[in-house]
């Protein structure tokens, strides 16, 4: 036997999620890494960890033994670099953080410091929608939470971060002007939706719904980086955040349509379960943004007050 604790790791999070496709996007790798290194350490076994019966995962009895096994020995690591960690004075621990899907554009930059100062924190980063999150929020199962819309009945605690902008956007071939369109102009432009329990769906029914607008639904897509590639091929509008088209609007991809009431706006926020008694990385990190935030947002995110 010769297998590495990269390959157990990959192995225990296909046998978690059942699907290479899952595995490969929450361990951030390609799906041909996860696939090579599966067969690898499939390979240093005589009998199959798993079947694959009409393009469906499913563990055998053997793999179900290995993959309890696999979560034994990485558990037993962490353990030992939480130690060694600890011995050197330095902050340890996981910090978990659940992030709506348009979070991602700007997550990443209140974290990355943070990470970079304590080597010992391992994150756990998890992308998803609105309802994903604030149910695994519930469940307690993160620290933190960010989301830009806040979740009604549940109590918690809360930081402010930054500004939300929702802009009307479509394909840049389109010729609209500097002129401010009133709200007949969605009798017009077809808009894109993003799926249910989407925060920026939530968002956008609202506004529609409080200004009787008189929208004509095109499609919906179950992602902002798919609704932008509709957008750009021209398949539709959308109500969507500034916050993840810079590129796309220095690039004169996408334009955005001057609507009267536009922007929507709203806040994001980092929140967490009322009472929570955090662990000290969740309490140094929370420290860490209070104090740092603003500087954060002051060099990452000037371009968006020219909107």
């Amino acid at each position: 036997m010769n297998y590495t604790l990269n390959q157990l790791r990959i192995f225990l999070k296909v046998a978690q999620t059942l699907s290479i496709t899952k595995a490969a996007n929450e361990l951030h790798l390609t799906q041909p890494a996860v696939s090579i290194q599966l067969k690898n350490f499939q390979g240093q076994f005589d009998i199959p960890l798993i079947e694959v019966i009409n393009r469906r995962i499913y563990l055998t009895d053997f793999g179900k033994e290995i993959a309890e096994a696999a979560e034994k020995i990485l558990a037993e690591v962490y353990a030992i670099n939480f130690k060694l960690h600890a011995h050197k004075g330095q902050l340890t621990g996981k910090l978990k953080v659940s992030v709506v899907s348009t979070g991602s554009y700007i997550a990443p930059y209140f974290i990355v410091d943070f990470i970079k100062q304590h080597q010992g924190v391992e994150l756990q980063l998890d992308v998803t929608n609105k309802e994903q999150v604030v149910n695994s929020l519930e469940r307690n199962e993160v620290d933190f939470s960010l989301v830009s819309v806040l979740p009604a009945n549940m109590s918690i605690d809360k930081v402010e971060l930054m500004q939300n902008k929702l802009f009307v956007v479509g394909n840049y071939d389109e010729k609209f002007g500097d002129k401010v369109h009133n709200k007949y102009i969605f009798e017009d432009i077809p808009l894109i939706y993003r799926e249910q329990g989407s925060g920026t769906r939530h968002v956008m029914e609202n506004f529609i719904k409080k200004n009787y607008l008189p929208v004509k639904k095109k499609m919906e897509l179950t992602s902002n980086e798919a609704v932008k590639q509709a957008l750009i091929a021209g398949l539709g509008y959308s109500i969507m955040p500034i916050i993840g088209l810079k590129n796309e609007l220095e690039n004169s991809q996408l334009q955005i349509i001057k609507v009267k009431g536009f922007p929507i706006k709203s806040t994001w926020h980092l929140i967490w379960l009322k009472d929570k008694k955090h662990l000290p990385v969740a309490s140094a990190y929370l420290a860490y943004i209070k104090k740092e935030k603003q500087r954060i947002i002051n060099e990452k995110f000037e371009w968006l007050n020219k909107y």
